[in-house]
């Protein structure tokens, strides 16, 4: 799974008109699953990203976690994560999973989420077509992979 942070001051998903997922401050996280991703690689990334120390403390300092701060989750499935562009100029989706593997991949993910940070997230639809709003903070953007474990 690849999922790539942005630590944000607000966040939103809107589709057909009607917005769907909003936060405050936070993380917009969009997530990518591969073909062949487990349940271990959603644990992982949850853990990483709840513990990730990004937000600021009193000093400024990158100190705190989301876990810490009480700050909201916006969760945005994006296949277009797993993207190769090793050939040509159109890029290849075909390492990306399946919609039967990568929804109950996607919504565990999403439940783990909720679980390590004891508060609900708000999150985008599967397989729909979304417009993402955002007020990136700092900016600050990482990229995780689970599979390299960085």
């Amino acid at each position: 799974m690849r999922a790539v942070l942005q630590r944000v001051s607000s966040a939103s998903v809107t589709v057909d008109g009607t917005v769907i997922g909003t936060i405050g401050p936070g993380l917009l996280i969009l997530l990518g699953v591969a073909t062949g991703d487990t349940a271990e690689d959603g644990a992982w990334l949850v853990q990483k990203i709840a513990t990730l120390r990004i937000f600021g403390d009193a000093e400024g300092k990158m100190n705190l976690a989301l876990a810490e701060t009480g700050g909201g989750a916006l969760v945005v499935s994006q296949f277009t994560l797993i993207a190769s562009t090793r050939k040509g100029t159109r890029p290849s989706f075909n390492d990306a999973a399946r919609p039967e593997a990568a929804v109950p991949l996607y919504e565990d993910f999403v439940r783990g989420l909720e679980t390590r940070l004891g508060r609900p997230v708000a999150t985008g639809r599967f397989g729909a077509a979304m417009a993402v709003s955002l007020v990136n903070d700092g900016p600050v953007t990482l990229v995780l992979d689970s599979r390299l474990r960085e």
